[in-house]
């Protein structure tokens, strides 16, 4: 067949692939035929143990976008949503890393996201659902990573008897503190999969909410070791070696083989899970990094350093409330005034990036004659 030939035919290939996919009369706009194009095409490509995307359940009833399933919408709020884009200045491990290839709170996010969709196609589940779990879990994360949580827990648990978890929290930006107060009203499968992300959290009810629960430690452990050894912190020959002998001597190898064993094992299952081989040697690398890397001494010379500067700003702002923002809270000023003092605090020095957060420290710290 000639090039003009073939170039000819492509309008009516087209046409012809979305009429498989969305059998919709000539007459009828796309828009009106969508959702019953998606739920024919979810019932005949789908796992039975596969979330549908209709019909949405959302506190808060909407109309459905012509255009975009409910899980698809889901995924839009959050990418468009102030937390996500703050997600860029956030700390992955790495404290204000100097190097350009280091992981931020985004790229992990986006990590997580394209390898769990991966895993969701290939067990013909979901893949929106997942999706907008991905790019959705971590919108919680305080500064500062893992040690900026533990920092602020416990300011939360000494002035105030709680406690904070960063799943529950970016639960709590999704419901409460996005859209000036109004929520992004996202699906319940979303928010499930948000909150019970982490392992300290219930199982989540959809695999799809398992799959990113499972896949968030198979991304964070492999791209920190990477970022380990950028930074000097590691050298390959100081891995474990029955986890490497495993997995493989690379973060590609690694997560190549972990994808491929949970989808193999998980088909079987009829659940999200792991091999015997594979989940354990994981598990024994993820204690390796803790004990060597998160925790370890050139991690925890800069803990008290950012202890103290979460402290300081935390008391600074329970002291003083009138200086918090009344902004993102529904009804303004008067909302704020409405809101727990506790939460208020929380709310913004959780929602603060690293480099703001330092400034806030150097401005209330530091005067300004020195800090210039």
């Amino acid at each position: 067949m000639s090039a003009k030939a073939t170039h000819e035919s492509e309008p009516a290939a087209v046409a012809a692939t979305i009429d498989c996919v969305n059998p919709a009369d000539a007459s009828e706009s796309v828009a009106a035929a969508f959702a019953r194009g998606r739920l024919e095409l979810e019932e005949s490509t789908l796992s039975p143990l596969a979330a549908h995307s209709y019909p949405a359940r959302r506190a808060r009833a909407e109309e459905d976008c012509g255009l975009r399933t409910p899980f698809q919408r889901d995924r839009d709020r959050i990418v468009h949503c102030k937390a996500f884009r703050r997600l860029t200045h956030k700390t992955q491990v790495f404290v204000a890393p100097l190097g350009d290839h280091y992981r931020t709170r985004l790229t992990h996010t986006l990590e997580v996201t394209t390898i769990s969709r991966t895993v969701a196609r290939a067990l013909a589940l979901n893949e929106d659902l997942v999706e907008a779990i991905g790019l959705g879990h971590d919108l919680g994360h305080p500064p500062f990573g893992h040690i900026g949580e533990e920092a602020l827990d416990v300011c939360l648990k000494e002035r105030f008897g709680r406690e904070f978890r960063h799943y529950e929290h970016s639960l709590r930006v999704v419901d409460r503190l996005e859209r000036d107060g109004e929520g992004l009203n996202l699906t319940d499968q979303v928010r499930e999969g948000i909150a019970c992300h982490s392992s300290r959290a219930p199982l989540p009810e959809t695999l799809e909410g398992r799959i990113v629960r499972v896949i968030d430690r198979v991304a964070y452990i492999n791209h920190d070791i990477d970022d380990a050894m950028r930074a000097g912190l590691l050298r390959e020959g100081e891995l474990p070696r029955r986890p490497i002998a495993v997995l493989g001597s690379t973060g590609s190898q690694r997560i190549d083989a972990l994808v491929h064993d949970m989808v193999e094992h998980s088909a079987r299952a009829g659940d999200v899970v792991q091999g015997p081989e594979a989940g354990p040697a994981m598990a024994e690398l993820r204690k390796f990094m803790f004990e060597h890397v998160y925790l370890g001494e050139a991690v925890r010379a800069e803990h008290a350093r950012i202890a103290n500067v979460v402290r300081k700003l935390f008391e600074h702002y329970a002291e003083h409330p009138e200086l918090l923002p009344t902004a993102g809270f529904a009804g303004g000023a008067r909302g704020a005034a409405q809101s727990d003092l506790a939460e208020r605090v929380t709310d913004y020095v959780a929602g603060m990036t690293d480099r703001y957060c330092i400034r806030e420290y150097t401005d209330l710290e530091v005067p300004r004659v020195f800090a210039r």
